[in-house]
């Protein structure tokens, strides 16, 4: 009997479960949902429609590639992040839902510079996906940014991810490190950078180590080599009324400051994640 969309989660969910996923439910809906492109309301009143062969064989590769501990976002080729639908690639981290609280912290600043006249000039340093730029530029049209990364597959992914939602003519990429390539002043400085340190890395659940490029997620032994790059430069790429917002660790805010303060700048933000944990911080350079 062919299946419906309804029992294909269903199955899925029960095989999710037996191999000790984390959480099977959620796994096997968005799993089976994004590959059959059903939208909650379509899977509520289309749920029980036969699903065509083709699909269903499509479906149970997939799960196969589930239970191999490849992420679900990963096996769809997208995620959406902060309304954006952004394709996913070997040399891009998949955006995570807690780096929205960057977007959300920086968007105040950039409107206000907006309304104060200036074209304000972004730059997203590892910039991955393009996530946090895009994002950005999503919300102020008057705003231009620049997407910096050491990976060449990263940089094509940002860009594409930049046309796909219509942003393209606002957004550039250039090759790093950091600023190595790079000579331009900018409004904004802002960066996820990789903090986890690298004796952690190694003991992270399959799903980060097995899919996830590690040049984005190790941060060196103390997982604050990336954060002394960026503060070493940052000020004379840096135009005097512009700011620099970071993604950090749960244990770092201390460490960050003091690497900022010393690089001449002063902490004028932060914000906790939606488990209470240190994330975002905020610099603004030292006025003398």
């Amino acid at each position: 009997m062919a299946p419906s969309a309804r029992l294909l989660i269903a199955e899925a969910r029960r095989r999710f479960e037996a191999a000790g996923l984390a959480d099977p439910a959620t796994d096997a809906r968005v799993l089976i949902c994004g590959l059959l492109e059903l939208s909650p309301t379509a899977l509520l009143l289309d749920g029980d429609k036969t699903v065509a062969a083709d699909l269903a064989a499509r479906v149970e590769e997939a799960i196969v590639r589930r239970l191999a501990r490849e992420p679900v976002y990963r096996i769809l080729g997208r995620r959406d992040f902060y309304g954006l639908d952004l394709a996913l690639s070997e040399g891009t981290l998949e955006p995570r839902p807690d780096t929205e609280i960057l977007v959300d912290v920086m968007l105040p600043h950039l409107r206000t510079m907006i309304s104060a006249g200036l074209m304000p000039k972004i730059v997203d340093l590892g910039t991955g996906t393009g996530a946090i730029a895009l994002a950005l530029l999503q919300e102020c049209p008057q705003a231009k940014a620049m997407g910096i990364d050491i990976s060449e597959d990263a940089l094509k992914t940002a860009e594409a991810n930049a046309e796909r939602n219509g942003l393209a003519s606002r957004f550039t990429t250039r090759a790093g490190p950091w600023f190595e390539s790079t000579s331009e002043r900018f409004d904004i400085i802002i960066s996820n950078p990789p903090y986890i340190r690298s004796d952690v890395v190694v003991g992270l659940e399959p799903e980060v180590t097995k899919f996830d490029p590690m040049a984005a997620l190790d941060g060196g032994p103390d997982g604050l080599e990336a954060y002394r790059a960026i503060a070493a430069e940052a000020l004379e790429h840096l135009e005097d009324h512009g700011l620099v917002g970071l993604e950090i660790g749960f244990d770092q805010r201390d460490d960050v400051t003091q690497i900022f303060e010393a690089a001449g700048f002063s902490l004028v933000e932060q914000r906790r994640d939606y488990g209470g944990n240190d994330r975002v911080l905020v610099f603004a350079p030292r006025l003398n």
